[in-house]
């Protein structure tokens, strides 16, 4: 081989390792990502008790501290201007369990009972999810999925 295609291909190393750090230093950077958001409402009758589950992957180099779950009715004040990231933080907690590398599996579910079922605006209903990373990250998605009061 010659000098200058060793030269050649030592140099291209160097900038290919340069652009390498750059790309997981980039990578630490991004904020969490939300995938497979499923939301499930069971609404309460007389012999059994209703429910809202919510359930998604949340994916963060850093790790995933927490993610907090705002259901809200889509004809409401909140349609208006949607929930802000201050608000969902505000919210409860998911449960999460990994689910592979720098990802977990966040299930949150609450009862729903008769009483709050008849307070409940029937119609479509949109989930809020506010997911932090262990380095401070954030992601909101205020419409992460999406069910029907009936």
């Amino acid at each position: 081989m010659s000098r200058r295609i060793v030269l050649s291909a030592a140099a291209g190393a160097v900038v290919l390792a340069g652009a390498g750090g750059f790309a997981l230093a980039f990578a630490g950077d991004r904020p969490p990502a939300l995938a497979h958001g499923v939301a499930r409402y069971t609404a309460p009758d007389a012999d059994r008790a209703g429910s809202f589950t919510f359930t998604t992957e949340v994916t963060a180099s850093s790790g995933v501290r927490n993610v907090r779950v705002l259901a809200w009715p889509a004809h409401s004040s909140l349609a208006e201007k949607e929930p802000t990231a201050k608000e969902v933080a505000t919210a409860e907690a998911a449960t999460c369990r990994p689910a592979g590398e720098d990802a977990v599996r966040c299930v949150y579910t609450t009862g729903v009972t008769v009483a709050e079922a008849a307070r409940s605006p029937r119609g479509p209903w949109h989930v809020a999810v506010l997911a932090t990373a262990e380095d401070g990250g954030t992601t909101l998605d205020t419409k992460a999925a999406g069910f029907t009061v009936r």
